[in-house]
């Protein structure tokens, strides 16, 4: 009896070299099932988005020139009220001479607007207590008073006597031209 020297003759593979047919559907099978995960995956995922509405709401334009001077407005944003104000020089004068004051939450009148344009303050009109909308003119010191608890806010919107921890929000704006601004 003689030997064969062709070893696949015999039935015997070769594990070295090339990948066989078994190695190909393995890994064709693990490709498939990635792909399958991620496609079930995706919607889950992409529904934790913000709706459509909500990113619309992410920021807005404001004409400046509606607001006469010593006068506010409140417009919507991100579902809360927006305090847009033109102050006189006379509320500049104060916020800028109450900037030694003792306050719970210590901040000068210069660093709640944008550089050269004191008149101009843009705040978010929720209470920093418990959310409640303050209202200008009222309390001790020319600004907000908040009916809810008693919280009273100067003109730079700043916290001065009450419960509430904070000033009043500072969004982020910016000016967009001479008269328009964005917020947000």
């Amino acid at each position: 009896m003689g030997e064969n020297p062709d070893p696949h003759a015999s039935g015997a593979s070769s594990s070295e070299g090339d990948p066989n047919r078994r190695d190909f559907i393995h890994i064709a099978a693990g490709a498939a099932a990635v792909g399958a995960v991620a496609a079930l995956a995706w919607p889950m995922i992409d529904q934790m988005n913000p709706s459509g509405d909500t990113l619309a709401l992410a920021s807005i334009e404001f004409d400046l020139s509606k607001v006469a001077e010593g006068q506010q407005v409140v417009v919507k944003w991100r579902g809360k009220p927006l305090f847009i104000r033109n102050r006189t020089p006379q509320q500049i004068a104060a916020a800028i001479k109450d900037d030694g004051a003792p306050m719970p939450d210590p901040q000068p009148d210069e660093a709640r607007h944008k550089p050269g344009k004191p008149e101009w303050l843009v705040l978010v009109g929720t209470c920093t207590h418990l959310g409640c909308v303050p209202t200008f003119g009222g309390g001790d010191y020319g600004g907000w008073f908040c009916p809810c608890h008693g919280s009273h806010y100067d003109v730079s919107g700043r916290i001065r006597k009450g419960p509430a921890p904070k000033n009043l929000e500072v969004p982020t704006w910016d000016f967009v031209s001479d008269t328009k601004i964005k917020i947000g």
